[in-house]
């Protein structure tokens, strides 16, 4: 008996799955309980089971006794980026009333709705996009495999790849096939194709010495070569024409690229005419088209779980998830001359920092975070691996020791949309920026983000998406720090009645981005000079940095200097009530000028932000390197969605999704109307006891 309830039981000896139990109570949107010995289950619930592990037999069993129904889930076919050995959560799940889809000894529900069900046009044309987003990110079942070096085949030779599997994986018997199939194969891609070199390509499985290979052990001959690196599967198959598998979903990859597909089992992607296939399955009777394919196993038989959240989401967001990982993967794989060990020393983090940048990291990465060039150096740092460093927190030697490994440094720093509340009150960040030219704030070299301004091509997608970041930023006033929201007095608003209105925004005068961002006005004072000098008959608003009001950084201007050259102070207001009740925005580098120009002001720069020179702001020490034009969504996409990286749950996710938890925890916390956020009220006790024993301990 089969199908799907509107509750769920576990057999109280399957602990395995009762450890997933919250978990699957979230993607199945139904409650999940434990079914203890000697209990009956209730009428109507079904069974879980795994697959045709042990808990799926006895699933099936159960549900045969009881005359209830059984559902086996299993691994779907965009699992993760690092793989479930390793620990990885499975981000997709198949869930199957009828059998499981590799089982091709019998039904499964995918098998059932491939030879009878019908796609409504909005399901293809979903589908297509499947393909595409597949294709464009070279999204596999597992996604951390690296990139195929250049060169690493050579020039004008004809290629076959036959792809092993694990030794008693169960889809290969259940895949009407046995180990000596995968002899078979080798013989028959050797003999169907004599003038090609064949390539036999192991498993992660085994690569990662987990498990053991049917075709282990093999020798590089004159014709046969074994691939032993751990290259993604979509990288790998772009320098193949033609692929042979058993049951490996390598083949379903192979598909996806627009390959010749060689089938010696019976994989569920078999027998619908696209591939070539050495064995029959008499129930597949129909012909399917890719996308129809796609269709029902993407979308209808593929379960997909938000990695934030833990509930039910759909394939897209998975995707843009892993490709995120897939990413950052890439970055630290991509620097260096040495092959990756997949491990950063970290210097210049904060006592308090390591814990909440680790996920920022990426999956599968590890971190090593020192104080010193002579700890890494205990450590074993070597060339293979990566150096990342808080911002300009160096240590002595760290450009020695990264010359001479030959690594570049890897800067960090906080994102744009950063929290609701202030860095130097220890409020964690949700957004934080890994540059490996320079960094965004200081001009004097390239950074990643002005190499991605002045090179990149933004697609439709990235732009619309910026668009509605944007419109979202500025309708809940979101900025870097989200303070409480507090509106310009009224006397201010009747004062400046009928004359421009002009905002100074003040800075920390000894922040990197003035230090090295800057040229002749480089204080907040001269900044007011300038601003009044440009704008003599101007209202002008002059609006102190957070954290020197807080007396947490160096830059305080006394009130009676600042009034030689402003018309008002604003202490209390947020700077967004400022930058919407202003006309024009004088700054030297800060992030202010950026939140004018989203919301459409104009904005006079006497330093060299990241945001000037692209064309969007008057620019008083233009940058000599920004010669390309730039929109402001193009801008957006760049150092919003394509800069930073956004953790929050300790999970990767986008901006978008940053932007809302930013506005809920601003609203849910009642930063609209309390003058402190618990947390900063917390960091800043800590901050004074600090301070309190540096000055104790300090020689006198």
């Amino acid at each position: 008996m089969s199908g799907e309830a509107h509750s769920y039981v576990i057999a109280a000896r399957e602990t395995g799955l009762l450890r997933l139990q919250r978990r699957l109570r979230r993607m199945l949107g139904a409650p999940v309980r434990a079914l203890l010995p000697g209990q009956k289950p209730h009428p109507g619930e079904t069974f879980l089971g795994w697959g045709r592990k042990p808990s799926g037999l006895h699933a099936q069993a159960l549900a045969r006794r009881h005359g209830n129904g059984f559902l086996l889930l299993e691994d779907g076919f965009l699992r993760s980026f690092d793989l479930g050995v390793n620990g990885a959560p499975p981000l997709s799940v198949v869930a199957d009333g009828a059998g499981i889809y590799y089982d091709a000894t019998g039904p499964s529900d995918l098998e059932n709705m491939l030879n009878t069900a019908q796609f409504t046009p909005e399901e293809l044309a979903q589908a297509e996009k499947v393909i595409e987003v597949l294709r464009r990110e070279g999204l596999s079942k597992y996604n951390s495999g690296l990139p195929v070096p250049e060169g690493a085949f050579p020039e004008g030779e004809r290629r076959v790849l036959v792809v092993d599997q694990t030794a008693k994986d169960a889809s290969i018997r259940l895949g009407l096939a046995n180990e000596g199939d995968f002899a078979q194969m080798l013989w028959d891609a050797a003999d169907e194709n004599p003038d090609a070199t064949i390539y036999v390509k192991a498993h992660p499985d085994v690569l990662a010495g987990k498990r053991r290979g049917c075709l282990a052990g093999g020798q590089d001959t004159k014709d046969v070569k074994y691939i032993t690196e751990n290259w993604h599967p979509h990288d790998l198959l772009r320098h193949f024409d033609k692929v042979y598998v058993v049951t490996s979903q390598m083949g379903l990859d192979a598909l996806i690229l627009g390959k010749e597909v060689h089938c010696f089992g019976m994989p569920f992607y078999a027998g619908w005419g696209l591939t070539h296939d050495r064995k029959q399955c008499n129930r597949r009777q129909a012909q399917r088209s890719l996308t129809e394919l796609m269709a029902a196993a993407y979308l209808r038989y593929a379960r997909y779980i938000d990695p934030v959240s833990g509930r039910q989401t759909d394939f897209f967001t998975v995707a843009r998830h892993i490709a995120r990982q897939k990413q950052m993967h890439r970055f630290w794989t991509g620097l260096g001359n040495k092959p990756w060990s997949g491990r950063v020393f970290a210097f210049g983090f904060q006592f308090w920092k390591p814990a909440m940048a680790r996920p920022f990291f990426g999956e599968a990465t590890h971190v090593r975070f020192v104080r010193s060039v002579r700890q890494a150096r205990r450590a074993g740092i070597s060339a293979a691996d990566r150096i990342a460093v808080w911002g300009w927190r160096e240590p002595s030697g760290l450009q020695d020791l990264a010359e001479e490994l030959q690594v570049p440094i890897v800067r960090v720093e906080d994102g744009f949309l950063r929290s609701v509340g202030l860095g130097s009150d220890f409020v964690p960040p949700m957004s934080l920026i890994f540059d490996s030219r320079g960094i965004y704030f200081d001009p004097s070299t390239p950074s990643d983000l002005e190499h991605m301004l002045q090179t990149a091509r933004f697609t439709d997608e990235q732009l619309e998406e910026a668009r509605k970041l944007r419109a979202y930023i500025v309708k809940h006033g979101l900025t870097k720090y989200n303070l409480p929201r507090h509106p310009l007095p009224e006397e201010v608003l009747r004062a400046a009645a009928g004359r421009k209105v002009v905002l100074v925004p003040g800075q920390v005068e000894n922040d990197a981005s003035i230090i090295r961002g800057t040229g002749k006005v480089r204080t907040n004072l001269a900044l007011l000079q300038a601003a009044r000098a440009e704008e003599p008959d101007a209202f002008i608003i002059y609006k102190p940095h957070p954290d020197v009001l807080a007396h947490n950084r160096t830059g305080r201007l006394h009130l009676h200097r600042a009034l030689h050259y402003c018309d008002h102070v604003e202490t209390r207001a947020d700077i967004i009530s400022c930058i919407e009740a202003a006309n024009t925005v004088h700054t030297m580098t800060s992030l202010s000028g950026f939140d004018a120009l989203l919301r459409g002001k104009r904005v006079v720069c006497h330093g060299m932000p990241f945001y000037a020179g692209w064309g969007l702001t008057e620019d008083r020490s233009p940058p000599q390197r920004r010669a390309r034009q730039r929109s402001l969504d193009e801008l957006l996409a760049a150092a919003l969605l394509l800069y930073p990286r956004y953790v929050l749950n300790g999970q990767i996710t986008d901006t978008l999704a940053i932007a809302r938890h930013l506005q809920q925890q601003r609203k849910n916390s009642g930063l609209a109307s309390l003058p402190l956020q618990k947390g900063g009220r917390y960091g800043r006790l800590l901050r004074e006891t600090l301070r309190s024993l540096q000055v104790r301990l300090s020689p006198r």
